[in-house]
């Protein structure tokens, strides 16, 4: 299997997940993707977050903000503990508890704007600290409105994480102009032929260049780049209503049975038990 494949990892079946998490190296995954919003709340240590053409250096209590479907990928600096909150959220739940509180709305606008990395400052660090310490002493308790507290407590993380997201992000670093380009292009070309070679053409690199290049900036070889914006606009489109097959055309799968086998192996699920859920 390859390994630079873009994957879908971790499976939400709660309302949300709350990790707290210390070490000295972290997990570091290849590029993958959630079907669930991830918030990453660094406390200590040094990491760097890709996400699609963006490169994000976090410095202690930035908030990163993580779209489902979004591609990305950490790279931890292993020579210091490596210290974070990360919450795993069903958008759905949220929605339904406060129709009108736009609480998954920051999700949206660091999608929209690709700026998914939040600077909070000294009076806002401390409200998210506050946040934390209580959603923490509460933990497991089965005592009377505990779990009413924690679903609270959470809420009270999304209101702040969005009242920071309406000042100004922490400056970010961007790719490569040509791989900035060859992704834009990837992405309004996927029914077209992107195979390295025309690729390579479109940014006048040679073969060679143009693959050593994407795969310094992105983490992933072109072709499971390539396969998996297909794969994503396809479950997109199978969830809209568009037949299966039409699908795997409309994003550019030439053969039915290679689309097949690499959708289950992607998502977990034949596209037709996706079409019927």
């Amino acid at each position: 299997m390859d390994k630079a494949k873009v994957t879908r990892e971790g499976y939400l079946r709660e309302n949300y997940r709350w990790f707290h998490l210390r070490d000295t190296a972290g997990q570091e995954r290849d590029f993958h993707f959630h079907e669930f919003d991830k918030l990453v709340l660094l406390l200590s240590g040094r990491v760097r977050y890709l996400i699609e053409d963006r490169a994000y250096d976090l410095q202690p209590w930035d908030v990163l903000l993580v779209k489902h479907h979004a591609i990305h990928k950490a790279l931890i600096d292993r020579s210091e503990p490596y210290e974070r909150v990360i919450l795993y959220l069903d958008r759905s739940f949220f929605e339904r508890c406060l129709p009108e509180g736009r609480l998954m709305e920051c999700f949206e606008t660091a999608d929209h704007s690709g700026q998914h990395l939040l600077a909070p400052s000294e009076e806002q660090r401390q409200g998210l600290e506050n946040i934390i310490r209580a959603f923490e002493q509460a933990g497991e308790s089965e005592d009377f409105g505990a779990q009413a507290m924690r679903d609270t407590l959470v809420m009270q993380l999304l209101i702040q994480v969005g009242r920071i997201s309406g000042a100004a992000p922490r400056e970010t670093e961007r790719m490569d102009p040509k791989i900035r380009q060859s992704l834009s292009y990837i992405n309004e070309h996927l029914t077209e032929d992107l195979t390295v070679d025309s690729l390579a053409e479109q940014l006048y690199l040679s073969r060679y260049h143009f693959m050593r290049l994407f795969k310094a900036q992105t983490g992933s070889t072109v072709h499971a780049y390539v396969r998996q914006k297909r794969l994503l606009y396809a479950a997109r489109l199978i969830r809209e209503g568009t037949p299966v097959n039409k699908a795997a055309a409309d994003a550019g799968f030439g053969d039915y049975s290679a689309f097949h086998r690499a959708f289950k192996e992607c998502f977990g699920i034949s596209p037709g038990k996706l079409k019927e859920s």
